[in-house]
C-alpha cells in the first residue's frame, strides 16, 4: 500500500504550524533538496540541505543530510530550542550528518505501527510516497 503527499502538501503544513516556508525540490528517489531563509549580516540569503532516506527500521527512519559545520549548527540550535518540548523526543542528530527519527516515541505514531510496517519512503518530482503493509494480513 502506499501514502502520498504532495510538496505542497507539506510546504502548506509548515507554514500553518511554523510560520515558516520550507521549499522542497526532489533531489532524487530518495532525496529531497529543503531551503531555508536566513539573516546573513542584514542580508537574506538560502541555505539548502538534501536530506536522504538511508533506511528504515520498525519506526525508526534514519536520514542523512549534506552540508558542513553551518547546516550542523543551524540543525543542532534548532533543535536545542525544541528540547522538552512534546515530540522532541524523536528526533536525535548523531554522528556523520545523520539523523534518527524514532517515530515509535509518538504515541500517535506507535497506534500506527502496531497496524503497519514501513516499508520505504521515497519520492518522484512532486510527491512523497510512503509505502507501507498492515501487519495481520
Amino acid at each position: 500500500m502506499q501514502f502520498r503527499l504532495t510538496f505542497d502538501e507539506i510546504q502548506d503544513l509548515i507554514q500553518r504550524k511554523a510560520g515558516r516556508s520550507l521549499p522542497i525540490v526532489y533531489g532524487g528517489e530518495h532525496t529531497v533538496r529543503i531551503a531555508y531563509d536566513v539573516n546573513v549580516l542584514f542580508k537574506q540569503t538560502s541555505v539548502g540541505i538534501d536530506i536522504t532516506v538511508e533506511r528504515i527500521n520498525g519506526s525508526d527512519i534514519f536520514l542523512s543530510y549534506s552540508g558542513g559545520a553551518a547546516i550542523e549548527f543551524m540543525l543542532r540550535t534548532a533543535l536545542g530550542r525544541y528540547k522538552g518540548q512534546p515530540g522532541a523526543d524523536i528526533i536525535e542528530l548523531m554522528d556523520g550528518n545523520r539523523i534518527l527519527l524514532s517515530l515509535g516515541k509518538n504515541p500517535q505514531a506507535a497506534q500506527i505501527f502496531n497496524a503497519v510496517e514501513l516499508q520505504d519512503i521515497h519520492f518522484d518530482e512532486q510527491h512523497v510516497m510512503i509505502d507501507f503493509k498492515p501487519k495481520n494480513i
